[in-house]
């Protein structure tokens, strides 16, 4: 032994001239080669981890007891690498946290050569392959949460034998098979278990009514879990919330103790089930399922008063219409006093020296934009007042003189200002947004909050490539988008009766690519952006209908920027429909930006009406929203009858009175039945993104994982 750790040190010293003899003990260097193991560390997490100490107990991240490792606790600092064995090699180790980083291979069986240890928190990697069998030697283990990663297999059988286990959670992985035998009868002491999202299949063990300590939510959700669900679940405590949506179970629902008074909503998504509290009766032999049919799927929107809160949020045509008029009354009014103003104030002789946009050409625009200038005696300190473009983006070439002389074209306005299509001389062209003339004291805050969203770069985000500050006037500067937005080429341009309707595999492809911008802004981006207010006219198309997510944080900018109205982040209960802003996009053509709408409102989570900052999982619900309507081809508000609904709760209706597909489906995708498998499986995500429950929403990287597997086929 000793001879091994004289090996190891000398290997160590040698490695890039880097280590040198030290008096480092031997769980001070099994830490080092952890880090070693690593591939990034770029917040420098592990900066201050050094042979120099005589022990790692200063290290960051590291906790002793007796001046013995007990606790690596690194948690959300995205390290990158595998997870070194040599962690096993702390004897006296207790936990282990590496959630929320980027490590990925397997899960080393000589880490767990750590036989004391009690919890082991992994959740948020990239981490795969099998768990190793040697997990059943962690007799102490009382928590394991191997959560959002990719590990596959079964669960091992040796896991009963953790009977110290209080939290299993494994739910958003590729796990499969059965589930061991005895799982129920030796793990008792479970208090929280989460299967969900994996492909667990064979019959729920009967045993599992024997978990008396479990709390919260039992979740076998989302799997392939088939057979009848088994009376003894019912032996759970009543307070415990039973979900088995998203499997193939079969057979009527048992009545007893805990599933007792239980809502459809924790079983939908299994068609063979029946009886209450279903709708479908068991004594009748209705159709439960084929391959012409929607499986039944979970939603538990809208919560709290269900129809009440989706008839709610509808418009009358006689509301609608008085909203127009009085918006087309309101237009004409500001238009002619704009009028007014301009043939007032801005003598002939100036015009002419200005460019397509209103701006006047030459350096003397950086003062004066518009005729709406203010007198050249009111000056701001110059630690304030901003003259020149500023880029973003190592590759913007042109200044601001290039910009004011190119040519312009209105593509639209919104409460957060008129957009142009900027066309430089070289050919360039570019998205500029104008913003308010207010916010003068607000420099530093603009420019901090701008320069952060433009240090973003992703293939499906919209590029920020320069900004420009003055008192009167504040531009944002973007890549243009050429093909128009997503609201467009689902539903045709407003006021032209025939469009060129875009096929399944093109929505597919559009559908995974922004799923995986949502993953970089959730995740990957500097400040783990939420978006707030996605939605199809805020989705940009590229050349090759490549999708780009616009407009996040530009709310915040305009509210800093003074631009009024703005759109808003956060959703108050308070707001009426009408009131509320639809944005237009940030860069396309005049058909990308549609008129102010209300119909904002409802690719918004159910919880913005009482919650005001948003969270990611906000993005998430109206993702799945999205899906919905590019499967369907209709509006997030559809017209039944003589009301009006939402989108999700219309979903949700189709699926409780097991609608064929057909009946759902875009009348334009009708050619494209033979894909009718792949639809269903992209449904499913839409429902599980629509979800009530924020909790039960899966995350970004997840939706974008399990939208990876939905193969395109050719057209």
């Amino acid at each position: 032994m000793f001879a091994l750790v004289t090996l190891l040190i000398l290997m160590l010293c040698n490695y890039g001239d880097v280590f040198v003899v030290s008096s480092l003990n031997a769980e001070g260097i099994a830490l080092l080669s952890f880090k070693q193991s690593l591939k990034e560390d770029p917040g420098g997490a592990l900066n201050n981890w050094n042979n120099s100490d005589e022990n790692p107990c200063s290290w960051n991240g590291i906790t002793c007891r007796d001046q013995r490792v007990v606790s690596v606790s690194i948690p959300n600092k995205k390290l990158s690498g595998f997870i070194s064995a040599s962690l096993g090699s702390l004897s006296e180790l207790r936990h282990v946290n590496l959630r929320s980083n980027r490590f990925f291979g397997g899960l080393s069986s000589e880490l767990l050569k750590a036989q004391g240890l009690q919890s082991l928190v992994l959740y948020g990697n990239s981490l795969s392959g099998n768990i190793p069998f040697e997990i059943g030697s962690l007799q102490y283990l009382q928590s394991l949460d191997l959560s959002q990663n990719f590990f596959n297999g079964s669960l091992p059988t040796s896991l009963t034998q953790c009977k110290r286990l209080r939290n299993l959670v494994v739910s958003q992985n590729n796990f499969s098979g059965s589930l061991p035998d005895g799982f129920g009868k030796n793990l008792v002491l479970l208090e929280k278990l989460d299967l969900s999202f994996n492909e667990f299949d064979g019959s729920i063990p009967g045993d599992l009514g024997s978990l008396s300590n479990l709390q919260g939510t039992l979740d076998l959700s989302q799997n392939m879990f088939n057979g009848s669900i088994p009376s003894s679940l019912g032996n759970l405590p009543e307070k415990v919330y039973i979900d088995l949506t998203y499997n193939n179970l079969s057979g009527p629902i048992p009545q007893n103790g805990a599933l007792i008074n239980r809502g459809p909503t924790a079983f939908i998504g299994n068609p063979g089930l029946c009886g209450p509290p279903l709708k479908n009766l068991c004594s009748s032999d209705s159709d439960t399922g084929s391959s012409s049919s929607i499986p039944y799927l979970p939603s538990n929107y809208p919560p709290q008063g269900g129809e009440n809160v989706g008839k709610g949020r509808g418009l009358s045509k006689a509301a609608v219409i008085a909203i127009i008029v009085g918006d087309v009354i309101g237009i004409c009014a500001i238009g002619l006093f704009f009028s007014y103003c301009y043939l007032r104030l801005c003598p002939r002789g100036k015009r002419k020296n200005e460019n397509a946009y209103g701006f006047e050409k030459g350096r003397k625009a950086k003062k004066e934009f518009l005729c709406f200038k203010k007198d050249e005696s009111e000056t701001l300190s110059e630690n304030i007042e901003q003259y020149d473009l500023v880029p973003l983006d190592a590759q913007v070439a042109f200044d601001l003189d290039e910009l004011l002389k190119a040519s312009a074209f209105v593509l639209g306005k919104s409460g957060v200002g008129i957009v142009y299509k900027v066309v430089l001389e070289d050919g360039l062209t570019l998205a500029v947004r104008r913003l308010g003339e207010g916010g003068s004291q607000r420099f530093k805050e603009f420019q901090t909050e701008v320069e952060a969203i433009g240090k973003l770069r992703h293939p499906n985000v919209v590029n920020l490539r320069a900004y420009y500050w003055s008192v009167d006037e504040k531009l944002l500067i973007y890549d243009f988008i050429p093909n128009g937005n997503l609201a467009n080429a689902i539903h045709g341009k407003p006021g032209l009766v025939t469009f060129t309707p875009i096929s399944w595999s093109t929505r597919l492809k559009i559908m995974k690519g922004v799923a995986k911008g949502l993953v970089y802004l959730h995740e990957y981006s500097p400040k783990k952006y939420v978006h707030g207010d996605l939605k199809p006219s805020n989705i940009l198309l590229g050349h090759n209908m490549e999708p780009k997510i616009s407009d996040f944080g530009l709310g915040r900018l305009a509210n800093i920027a003074g631009a009024s109205p703005t759109i808003q982040s956060s959703r108050m209960a308070s707001e009426r429909p009408q009131q509320r802003q639809q944005t237009s996009s940030t860069a396309s053509d005049a058909a990308t930006f549609v008129s102010t709408s209300s119909l904002g409102l409802y690719y918004q989570a159910p919880e913005a009406v009482k919650m005001v900052k948003p969270s990611q999982k906000w993005d998430i619900y109206s993702y799945g929203v999205i899906l919905l309507e590019m499967i369907t081809g209709r509006g997030p508000l559809v017209q039944v009858g003589s009301t009006e609904m939402d989108l999700v709760h219309w979903m949700q209706q189709c699926i409780e009175e097991k609608k064929p597909l057909s009946d759902v489906l875009d009348p334009h995708l009708a050619q494209d039945v033979s894909k009718e498998e792949e639809m269903i499986s992209v449904l499913k995500i839409a429902m599980a993104c629509t979800q009530g429950s924020p909790e039960r929403r899966p995350s970004a990287r997840h939706v974008s994982d399990a939208m990876e597997r939905v193969p395109i086929s050719s057209d």
